[in-house]
């Protein structure tokens, strides 16, 4: 019985971000037209259709920041992955214009697609062109000043519970080669609600919990290699990840 509340829970927030999507998409088609003159105009329509579906359906979010952030500067954003909704998280926290870096698979995506067709970069992992592309985008994105989420474990893996797997390189590349810090984000338990996209076990109402630490400048507290500054980063990560479970 509590399978099917949750299944059914699943199909209403799926529901509600195609209803809010939908009421958007004119608008949504005629702004991705031209999308670098249209840039924050995209953004914050892609925060309001993350939060009203959320709302709705029962999905709230807490925050915890180690210290202020000022968001006046751009960031790499780097948040572990578990769930469809960290998206949600992360359109939630960020006040600032920004672009994801995620999978082509979300070229299919009938919402998301828009977006990674208009301000966000798609990358195709087993592809070297694809995130040499992707990787140059995303140089750029900074270079305007805006700031970029990167995944580091590189995708929701396949282990439940989940764990924080290895980072990848790639953020960590861009933060050193453009000089910008990079913002760790631990989100604690939007795999206890919704993991990965809920069609194995469905979804619940509640609260997301999310800890934002410190930035860390890489050029100024590692300025060696990129792999202290991965290390710097995930341990950082699993230390506030292992606290809250």
């Amino acid at each position: 019985m509590q399978l099917f509340f949750r299944k059914a829970h699943r199909i209403f927030y799926l529901a509600m971000v195609i209803c809010c999507f939908a009421l958007c998409f004119p608008i949504l088609w005629l702004l991705a037209k031209k999308p670098e003159k249209h840039f924050n105009k995209l953004v914050f329509f892609r925060k309001w259709i993350s939060k009203i579906s959320a709302a709705l359906s029962g999905i709230r979010f807490e925050y915890h920041f180690e210290e202020p952030i000022d968001w006046s500067i751009p960031y790499v954003l780097c948040p572990n992955h578990t769930s469809i909704l960290d998206i949600s998280v992360l359109t939630h926290l960020c006040p600032q214009p920004f672009s994801f870096i995620g999978k082509a698979e979300l070229l299919k995506n009938p919402v998301t697609a828009i977006f990674f067709r208009s301000i966000d970069i798609p990358v195709d992992r087993n592809n070297r062109m694809s995130a040499f592309r992707a990787f140059k985008s995303g140089h750029e994105t900074l270079q305007k000043g805006r700031s970029l989420v990167v995944f580091p474990e590189g995708k929701i893996d396949d282990e439940y519970p989940p764990r924080l797997h290895p980072f990848k390189s790639g953020p960590f590349r861009l933060a050193q080669e453009n000089n910008v810090a990079i913002l760790p984000i631990v989100i604690h338990n939007a795999w206890d609600l919704f993991w990965d996209d809920g069609a194995r076990f469905g979804t619940k109402p509640g609260v997301i919990k999310v800890s934002v630490l410190r930035p860390i400048l890489p050029n100024a507290e590692v300025p060696t290699a990129v792999p202290p500054i991965e290390d710097l980063v995930y341990s950082r990560m699993n230390e506030s990840w292992l606290s809250k479970k």
